[in-house]
């Protein structure tokens, strides 16, 4: 049986991980078994910091929306309560970009909260 070396294969393999670990640092970039254990570091880093974000941004809104609330003389966890009573379901994204670019429609909401909350 004739022997098969596969060396255009194992290049393109080698070349494409190359191409994705462009950029890394020192020999991370251009040593194969390196390159590889990064990239596979990188995938995981990646799938955990996706998480991450989404967790980020929430803390992002929630304190964003309790300073709004506090300018308005309520806590982020009574504005909440109220309109949860109040039947008003909207989203903390949507809460905190009412508060930072349309403050009326945000002082509305708290009032319908606290008519909730009988305050």
């Amino acid at each position: 049986m004739p022997r098969v070396k596969g060396g255009s294969t194992s290049n393109k393999k080698r070349k494409r991980l190359f191409a994705i670990t462009k950029g890394y640092w020192g020999r991370k970039k251009n040593v194969y078994r390196r390159a590889r254990e990064a990239f596979l570091h990188s995938l995981s880093r990646a799938y955990d910091d996706r998480k991450i974000k989404k967790r980020e941004f929430r803390r992002l809104w929630i304190t964003r929306i309790n300073a709004a609330a506090r300018a308005q003389g309520m806590s982020y966890s009574t504005l909440m309560n109220g309109l949860k009573k109040a039947g008003i379901s909207i989203n903390r994204k949507m809460l905190s970009e009412l508060a930072i670019n349309d403050m009326p429609a945000f002082v509305r909401l708290v009032e319908q909260a606290r008519d909730a909350l009988g305050l």
